[in-house]
This record gives C-alpha cells, structure tokens and sequence, in this order.
C-alpha cells in the first residue's frame, strides 16, 4: 500500500523512491524492502492478473454479458547495457506513412477489458495482463526459445479461456495479429477474433460433397480458390451495403461494405472457418479496409462496430504515458523490469474500479476552466479525485475551538510542500 499510495501521489517519474517520498517513508532507514518487492520478494504476478480481471469483469460488466478483450502492442523507450531484454523495435509514436523510426527499448503485449465506466460515454480498455516479448537476437543472447507476438498471443488466449471458460469473449487487435495459427488457437477455445487482414490472403469455398472431388491424388482440405479481396474491392458488380455508422469518436460517417463466406488455408495447417468484410469511403477520404473474424454467423456491422474498440487501448498507452509515468522507471533487474511495467498498466485499471467505488457516493465531476469545457470526466479527473480522498485521510484532525479548521501535522504539510515545489 505504501508503494501504491506514493504512486498515485507522485508526479514525474514513477521510481521506488519518488514513491517512498510522496507518501512520507523517506526517512525509513529500510528502504531497500521496497526495492525487493519488486525484484525478490516471491509473489506471482499471473494470479494478481487473473484477480485484477475478475475484478473489472464482476464490477463493470453485467452479468452474462460478451467480454471484449483489446490486444496491442506498445514500446517502453529504455537505454542501457543492464537491460538484458532491451532490443530495437519500430516506434509508432515517431514514425509516419513516409518515413520509419526505431527506437531502443521493450515490447510489451498488454491485454485489455473493454467497457464503459459510469462517468463516460466513450468506450475504456483496462489493461489486465501485459508480457515482455523480445526480438530474435535477444531471445537467442538469453539463451531462451524465440517467440513471436502470435505465440505469445496464444499463451494469453489460454490463460483468458482459463480464467474465464464459460463467458463469451471476442478479442479484437491488429494486423499483427492476422495469422492462421493464432486464429485457429483461438478458435479452438471458442474465442471470437477480429482482425484485419491483407487484400491478397488465400481464401477457398468450402470442400464439396464426397461425390464432386476427383478421384485419386491427395485429398483436398478446401474447395476452390476464392477471388482476392483486392479484386472484389474493384469488381464494378460487387454489390455494397451502405450506411451510417459511428466512426472512432468522430459522430457518424456514411461508409460501404461487402461481405462474405471462406475457409482460411494454408499449407501444413486446417483451414479456418472465417467471414471477411471489405469496407470503404464512398467519399474517398478513408482508405479501404479489410477484417476477418472466426465466426461466420456475425454480421458484417458488428464485425465493424467491433473492431473499432481496438482504438481505445491506444488511450490507455497515452494516459498511462501522461499521467502514470510509464516509461520512467528505473529498474535493471529483469524481475523488478518484468513487474514493475505491468503493475502501472494494472494501476491503470485499479483507478478506474477506485472512481466506479467513489462514483456511487459522489459523481466524479470534470475539471472546469474557462478556456476548454470537458463534455465528460478524463482518467485525469479520476486520479485528481482520488488524490483528493487520499490527502483527506492524511488531513483528519480538527480543532478543538472550531470543528471546522483543519490541522495540519508536520509531516503532512511536509509532504504537500514536496509536491507543490519539487
């Protein structure tokens, strides 16, 4: 908790010792227990990811409810020769259309629920799980078996079916993400996936009856090859469905689709019942694009409407960046790096469950300035409300002259001085 409360407290950099400093242990001669939290105490980060998930699923979703999982990648921007897993990886954040910038630091795959908290209209993604992946160079200087982000992916996607076997999950995520062997892992579980996926992907109708396959060869696994997606995409008798539809945030947008039935192969794997959707601006401001999910009786708009949570973890990675300090800890030690990084995201979370708790008292009230009207409250005003309980615990002492002034002890008006000036 000491940990935890200087965190939430503390602003810049989220080290142990910011912490220690925020929430008043700076004169603790055994500071160092705090740092073997992080890299020796023995505790298991998994089972404070499978409770922090039953926790956002019993507080924020209704019972019974789909359970939309969000799965991405983000960059952690770290230097330095101590740390073992460092690699170089492509930042999105810097790079462009035209141009590709990488940047030195750690690749974490984080996994989130999506909802909807009480305080907003906006779909939020709260980060439950997040794992180190490394590039194949690092892999082979640890000494460990290369996996790729597909891989780990699955191991994730067990330990969701695991954690939640009898709830309906749909998990949404990228282009890095559009493979086979990840889409029949989750297939297998009874995990909906919804992917983009490229315009020349290999896609056959289903295999025929017994009595239409030709006679002797090796038997077929799919029927015949199906036209490309680029191809339906200019085909002028494609037929296209048109209407409006809302549109990452933006109010309504007026776009087309079309859709269709194909099993997925590849050589040496089953193929994959799927469904694809082709979509695309009838204005032509927006560039086409293609999904697929695992389940072909979806509807091609939910298919839609659903992928389009995708873009509510990216919020995340930008508040968590803006107002948790997420890659501005210190740590070398693989342990203390493998934990501390995922225990931010999670705050990420257990700040959204504390404003659903306070929201039920008083409702959490966007901050008011005359030069920008907030039309809702921001992760910012739940944090800032949540400082506000915290420094009315540390403030509990009245006088006994008059009941309401506040007094302040020497430690607490010490540690508000170190806020306001440091």
């Amino acid at each position: 908790m000491t940990l935890l409360t200087g965190t939430l407290l503390a602003h810049g950099p989220r080290t142990v010792c910011s912490a220690l400093r925020f929430s008043g242990e700076q004169g603790n001669e055994h500071w160092s227990s705090y740092h073997h939290v992080l890299n020796r105490a023995r505790w298991s980060p998994l089972a404070a990811s499978r409770c922090l998930l039953l926790l956002i699923v019993e507080t924020l979703l209704p019972k019974g409810a789909p359970i939309h999982i969000v799965i991405d990648e983000t960059l952690e921007r770290r230097w330095g020769p101590m740390i073992s897993k460092r690699g170089h990886y492509r930042d999105s954040v810097r790079s462009s259309r035209k141009k590709t910038v990488s940047s030195s630091g750690l690749r974490w795959i984080v996994m989130g629920v999506v909802c909807t908290p009480a305080w907003s209209q906006h779909p939020w993604t709260l980060p439950f799980l997040a794992v180190l992946s490394t590039t194949p160079a690092v892999s082979e200087h640890t000494g460990k078996r290369h996996k790729t982000i597909a891989m780990w992916a699955g191991q994730m996607i067990s330990l969701l079916h695991r954690w939640l076997p009898d709830r309906e999950i749909w998990v949404v995520g990228d282009g890095a993400y559009n493979c086979l062997a990840f889409g029949l892992h989750c297939a297998k579980r009874s995990v909906r996936l919804i992917t983009p996926c490229q315009f020349d992907s290999a896609f056959h109708d289903p295999l025929p009856p017994p009595e239409q396959l030709p006679k002797g060869g090796k038997p077929r696994k799919v029927g015949k090859r199906q036209a490309k997606l680029s191809e339906v995409l200019h085909d002028p008798c494609t037929q296209w469905e048109e209407q409006v539809i809302p549109w990452y945030g933006q109010g309504g947008r007026r776009m087309q689709w079309c859709s269709g039935t194909a099993w997925w192969h590849r050589a040496k794997q089953p193929p994959l019942p799927i469904r694809w959707v082709l979509i695309r601006d009838p204005e032509g401001k927006q560039e086409p694009k293609a999904l697929l999910c695992t389940d072909q009786h979806v509807s091609p708009l939910t298919i839609i409407l659903t992928f389009m949570l995708r873009w509510s973890i990216e919020t995340t990675f930008e508040q968590t960046r803006a107002h948790l300090g997420f890659q501005t800890q210190r740590q070398w030690s693989d342990t203390a790096i493998e934990r501390s990084t995922p225990l931010l995201l999670g705050t990420y979370s257990l700040l959204t469950l504390m404003g659903t708790h306070l929201q039920k008292r008083e409702p959490i009230t966007p901050e008011y300035t005359a030069w920008y009207h907030k039309s809702e409250a921001t992760f910012h005003d739940v944090l800032a409300t949540i400082r506000v309980q915290i420094w009315k615990q540390q403030i509990n002492l009245t006088a006994a002259r008059d009941p309401a002034v506040r007094l302040l002890g020497s430690s607490v008006l010490d540690r508000l001085l170190f806020a306001a000036c440091f």
